[in-house]
């Protein structure tokens, strides 16, 4: 059986609380994107603190 046996009734919530959970929303995706771009740049600092003086000799 595909179909289910009972089908909920839609929720339709008040603007207020849409915005609210929308502004709650955006404000997350924003934290998750700084967290991301901090591990890259960590990375990235310790990929070149790795290398060293060795980027720098290396022959073109």
């Amino acid at each position: 059986m595909s179909a289910p046996d009972k089908i909920r009734a839609v929720e339709i919530e008040a603007p207020a609380a849409a915005a609210a959970r929308a502004k709650l929303r955006r404000r997350r995706s924003i934290a998750l994107a700084i967290a991301l771009g901090l591990l890259v740049i960590t990375f990235y600092a310790l990929t070149i603190i790795r290398m060293g003086s060795a980027l720098f000799d290396r022959t073109l």
